[in-house]
């Protein structure tokens, strides 16, 4: 080729595909020999090509627009059915289907999640369904700020109003950038280039969530914005089903035990079963089998990988996000009445005052004498059997009764947390509509299975570590001194003592709670204990568990929706040689990762269902604006105060605007809000008649004014650059001194 020659369209392309590295206008040029005029001819073919989109401009260089330049910016997906990690290019402006990037990380490589964004070196791959291999060149920034929220249009394209309560900015949405989502839709985006300070944030929609108003979308928008998976890979799926039922060969049989699930009447998995023997001596022998999950969900499978991802079940009003697919948690790892079932059982020996003397594990094989209820349980113990209890009264119930009797007068010396704190129902119609706010009952019942959890954990705990094996144990620490003064500071703004220059117990805050039982400031003596404590998190280290008063204390029994208690399975497999489906080593390596993965994703379904009841009970309470109701002031901050409401446990924010006709300063030492002109002391503990102004479903927040304190009308006094219209001097010392009376009075009951 001559100088003067121009090459085709076709023979560009072909060079710039081939030479990735070397595709600037000069080296094109280069390339083809062309020089002085005739680079005005190339300049012109490759504005041609890229109006025609086959190639790319990026600054002074043109690539394929139907391939990745060799360095380009990813974003890491979550891991695929099979445990691969790919990543998504965030530059593609190619015809056909984004390119599959494998990304192959070095031992060497810090760990990336999902949403974590990198700088990446791309290898072409021929003969895979991938087209690329990637390989970290260095990490820009953790997972990419993303909202969730109601789309509206405007000319523009629009923007996304968040859903979150801890979001009130909009975020902008070029019409670009909007995925044709209509106006008043639920949404997903996430931010483009860096948030500045002035103006609203940039962002593109990535996902159309569809009606936020549509029945069950409550559950629908925690699961989004808290990035729950909620689907599972087909490889998983294909391995739940593949799966066959265990055979008895290798295992105990424990058919004949006369073991009983206990659970909710609505419960559709069934993962512990129980039974109990009295001894001559007064004691009792108590059996606790749990499904054996590891039997189906072997080390390195997809089913393992999507557990490990998921680290545990969330459990919503309306639906629940399962760790197993439902051909496992609901069927085969399932102990249904009258069906055999491959199960991890102890065996634990109780003397006369209930403590725990002796325990012995089993590989077994049992079959349920009857799915119970907890109501059914309880009214047997009660003496007023049902058709289905009667038979069981003489073998089932009366022993089961007679060990938690015995597991009883062990915990009052043992001293655990006794928290005291209803947990709310939230009842929907078939169609999903919040029909009522109430409080679970709780029952002997549901403590007796709690107790013979717990004494089973323990015992996994202690074998475990007595056989130096490597497990994950469930630590919780004791609080710390500055939660402790917070938490003494309550008490004694509700009249009661906390001991001071002692090593804590648990002895000492159950006797706090005791003074505050039956009275006014019960439930919030039993939630500021509560917020006292630290959160319990898993470890691969025993730190003891400050809650339940125990050294050792490890999750066995629900190994169906907590990945803790499968890896716990697997480490008693392996201690006892059960099978090759014990921890590997792999596993036993990785066992800190897994400990702050499984914490993590617990967290996040804690906030997930919480924000949940929090938006069903704004729902609830949509209806009900202008309503007065009674409560007690649970928090203060400086923008306000949140008020815990007597009907229905919800939490309310009581702006600091609507609050009297004063200043209120915040003093954060005592926790209270103090009136700059009246002096009025606004602190937790206190009890308030307020008006609910405002309901937001699509947030969950409530919204008071506040209209009695301590049961006399708030006091007003002549507030900055207000002039008159309030009351006199005495009159606002009349109307202090009588709510200062009054929280006297309910201090003293």
């Amino acid at each position: 080729m001559t100088q003067t020659q121009i090459p085709s369209k076709a023979q560009i392309l072909e060079w710039v595909s081939d030479n990735p590295d070397a595709n600037s206008k000069r080296d094109i040029a280069k390339a083809f020999g062309i020089k002085g005029a005739a680079r005005i001819e190339l300049k012109r073919l490759l504005k041609e090509l890229e109006a025609e989109g086959h190639l790319e401009r990026r600054r002074r260089h043109y690539l394929d627009a139907e391939t990745l330049p060799p360095v380009t910016v990813l974003e890491l997906l979550a891991p695929d059915g099979s445990g691969d990690l790919f990543a998504r290019p965030l530059e593609w402006s190619g015809t056909g289907p984004m390119p599959r990037i494998l990304y192959a990380p070095l031992k060497a490589d810090p760990a990336l999640g999902r949403g974590d964004r990198f700088l990446g070196r791309l290898m072409p791959v021929l003969g895979e369904d991938y087209q690329y291999r990637a390989r970290l060149i260095r990490r820009i920034t953790a997972s990419a700020n993303r909202i969730t929220g109601i789309f509206r249009k405007d000319s523009e394209g629009g923007r996304i109003l968040p859903i979150d309560k801890g979001q009130d900015k909009e975020w902008r949405v070029r019409a670009d950038a909007t995925l044709d989502a209509e106006n008043g839709e639920l949404v997903q985006g996430e931010q483009i280039g860096p948030r500045g300070r002035m103006g609203l944030p940039q962002a593109r929609i990535i996902e159309r969530l569809g009606d936020p108003s549509a029945p069950r979308a409550v559950s629908l928008i925690a699961i989004h914005q808290h990035g729950i998976p909620d689907e599972f890979p087909q490889k998983a799926l294909d391995e739940a089903e593949a799966a066959k039922p265990a055979p008895l060969k290798g295992r105990d049989d424990l058919r004949h035990l006369p073991l009983v699930t206990i659970d909710p009447s609505d419960a559709r998995d069934h993962d512990d079963a129980v039974a109990a023997f009295v001894e001559e001596d007064g004691g009792a022998t108590i059996w606790v089998a749990i499904a054996d999950v590891a039997h189906y969900v072997r080390p390195g499978s997809a089913l393992d990988r999507e557990a490990w991802g998921r680290g545990n079940s969330t459990y919503f009003p309306d639906r629940v996000v399962p760790m197993l697919p439902e051909a496992l948690s609901a069927d085969l790892c399932s102990l249904h009445e009258g069906v055999d079932r491959p199960v991890i059982a102890v065996e634990m020996r109780l003397d006369a005052q209930g403590n725990k003397t002796g325990h012995r594990f089993h590989r077994a094989m049992m079959n349920s004498r009857a799915s119970l209820a907890y109501e059914q349980a309880q009214a047997g113990a009660d003496g007023v059997p049902d058709a289905q209890t009667a038979p069981l009264m003489d073998d089932v119930i009366r022993p089961l009764w007679h060990a938690y009797g015995l597991l009883k007068g062990a915990r009052e010396r043992r001293q655990p947390l006794e928290l005291d704190l209803p947990e709310r129902r939230i009842e929907l119609s078939p169609e999903g509509r919040v029909t009522a706010v109430a409080f679970r009952e709780r029952l002997d019942a549901h403590k007796l299975i709690e107790e013979f959890m717990v004494l089973a954990n323990v015992a996994a705990s202690e074998e475990l570590t007595r056989r130096k094996r490597p497990l994950l144990f469930r630590v919780h620490e004791e609080p710390s001194l500055a939660k402790m003064d917070a938490l003494r500071e309550v008490a004694q703004a509700s009249g009661f003592t906390l001991a001071k220059g002692q090593v804590l117990h648990t002895s000492h805050l159950n006797r706090l709670l005791s003074q505050a039982e039956g009275s006014d400031f019960d439930e919030l003596i039993n939630i500021s204990t509560l917020r006292s404590m630290t959160q319990a998190y898993y470890h691969p280290e025993n730190f003891g568990h400050f809650g339940l008063s125990l050294k050792s204390y490890a999750h066995f029994t629900s190994p169906i929706r907590r990945y803790a208690d499968l890896v716990v399975h697997r480490a008693l497999i392996s201690a006892h040689g059960w099978g090759k489906d014990g921890l590997t080593e792999d596993q036993v390596e990785r066992l800190p990762e897994t400990a702050t993965h499984i914490s993590e994703t617990e967290r996040r379904s804690m906030a997930a269902e919480r924000d949940t009841t929090d938006r069903y009970l704004a729902a609830f309470l949509a209806e009900r604006v202008g309503t007065e109701m009674t409560g007690r002031i649970s928090g203060i901050q400086k923008f306000g105060a949140f008020v815990k409401l007597d009907e229905t446990g919800a939490d309310g924010l009581l702006p600091i605007r609507a609050i009297g006709q004063e200043y209120f300063h915040f003093d954060p030492d005592r926790q209270m809000l103090i009136g700059s002109d009246t002096g009025l002391e606004i602190g937790i503990g206190q009890r308030v008649t307020v008006r609910l102004a405002e309901a937001l479903p699509l947030t969950g927040g409530l919204l008071l004014d506040l209209l009695e304190l301590e049961g006399a009308t708030l006091p007003r006094g002549p507030s900055k650059g207000r002039r008159g219209g309030g009351p006199g001097r005495m009159a606002v010392k009349s109307r202090l001194a009588e709510i200062k009376r009054a929280t006297k009075r309910r201090r003293k009951r």
